[in-house]
């Protein structure tokens, strides 16, 4: 059995928690075609006037991701969210490169709504994803690396029944294993909040990422909303 879940006790921390997730299978990857390529520079533009001089930690999507990084233990400027590492690219280099058409599609929809997008190859997943607490007994291998390491105890991570993980402190950043590749056809995309309008967000940005990876992507969807009352969604 695949799938996503939180695990009880990250919920009883973090009850304002909302997870949209996407199960896929059947993708098409590859090289970002001319018309995403060109959606994804104009949300790119269209997203620093909308930002303009606002400092990113007064976002409030971006605030409440720093909020639940401090409640295990983290430094939010040390480590930053994925979206806020983005949008932090974004607004001192002016843009975000291409990576692939999966990745492009989770980056342009994680700057939208300034919220972190994940796209996890599930090939070498056994069992279902639970976002739970580390006990730092887990294996990590950075993206790019090959040496395995452990995450600090507490911290909250992705990871399978085999104790491999995916992501470590919970949006800062994904292994070696879960990113997508040229040839990914099986993946899980995440989109998480905290926020106060956190289920209006994470609504739209599910329904945005399902319109452009079935019109660029194929395949087929399995689609959820996750929060206290409904933790799971399985495969």
């Amino acid at each position: 059995m695949s799938g996503f879940q939180y695990h009880a006790d990250v919920l009883k921390r973090y009850p304002g928690v909302v997870g949209g997730i996407i199960l896929a299978h059947g993708l098409t990857n590859g090289p970002t075609p001319d018309s995403l390529l060109a959606s994804y520079q104009a949300e790119q533009q269209q997203v620093l006037q909308r930002i303009g001089s606002t400092p990113l930690s007064q976002i409030a999507s971006l605030a409440a991701w720093r909020g639940a990084f401090r409640g295990f233990g983290v430094d939010p400027t040390q480590y930053r969210s994925a979206a806020e590492a983005l949008l932090r690219r974004l607004t001192k280099k002016g843009d975000i490169p291409s990576i692939n058409m999966l990745v492009d599609i989770g980056n342009l929809v994680s700057i939208r709504y300034a919220l972190p997008v994940a796209v996890v190859d599930t090939r070498t997943i056994q069992g279902p994803i639970t976002v739970h607490f580390a006990s730092g007994t887990e294996r990590y291998t950075t993206l790019g690396e090959t040496e395995a390491e452990h995450p600090e105890p507490g911290e909250v991570i992705f990871s399978d029944d085999t104790k491999l993980v995916f992501a470590r402190r919970w949006c800062w950043r994904q292994s070696e294993q879960s990113a997508a590749q040229a040839d990914t056809t099986d993946a899980i995309i995440t989109i998480e909040a905290h926020h106060a309008q956190a289920r209006q967000d994470i609504t739209a940005g599910l329904n945005d990422l399902q319109e452009l990876l079935h019109k660029y992507a194929g395949g087929t969807y399995q689609a959820a909303i996750l929060d206290p009352t409904n933790p799971a969604i399985l495969d």
